[in-house]
């Protein structure tokens, strides 16, 4: 599978849970350590997250099966993200201590991030792999409430996306003329 069609997959799967209530599940920000070494989303730290969870859970009308899966994924779902957290802790000491080295070591640096990785990875993956058992266990009624809920979301994205872009072209363009002018 190529990194492309695998990275587009990772932000399905995010999805998916963050609609469902993981909004950490593979939208890593940028930490110390570089591009995607933080952890965490936009959502998991505000308010909307719990309240965009709450709301779908109430219009589901879960029955007891159905709760019990949702229980179990919401704990799958929390247990990672604090396993997240202890990792990316345990990688910013790694760092620190390595950055005291007079000569870094870049592949001992490499090594503890790909580490790191490989460990969010498999819990991203047990994450979506709860989220997704609760789904196949909603009726159609169910699933298409979820559907609306994901679309919904999936087109919020897309304008924050925008707006992002939006803003990032301006500012672009504001330096470029302040760089231009005596």
């Amino acid at each position: 599978m190529s990194k492309k069609t695998s990275r587009f997959l990772a932000i399905a799967a995010a999805s998916l849970a963050l609609s469902l209530g993981s909004a950490f599940a593979a939208q890593p920000s940028d930490g110390p350590g570089g591009p995607g070494m933080g952890h965490g989303g936009p959502g998991w730290h505000h308010g909307g997250f719990m309240k965009e969870l709450n709301q779908l859970h109430g219009q589901l009308k879960l029955n007891a099966d159905q709760e019990k899966s949702w229980q179990a994924a919401l704990d799958t779902m929390k247990q990672s993200h604090e396993a997240e957290r202890a990792n990316h802790e345990q990688m910013r000491q790694q760092f620190k201590q390595l950055q005291q080295q007079p000569i870094l070591d870049l592949n001992a640096m490499h090594a503890a991030h790909q580490q790191i990785e490989q460990k969010d990875a498999q819990l991203r993956e047990q994450t979506a792999t709860a989220w997704l058992n609760f789904y196949n266990g909603l009726n159609d009624q169910q699933k298409t409430t979820v559907s609306t809920a994901l679309k919904q979301h999936f087109a919020k994205m897309e304008q924050r996306h925008d707006k992002m872009r939006e803003r990032w072209e301006k500012h672009r363009g504001d330096e470029a003329a302040s760089a231009v002018k005596p």
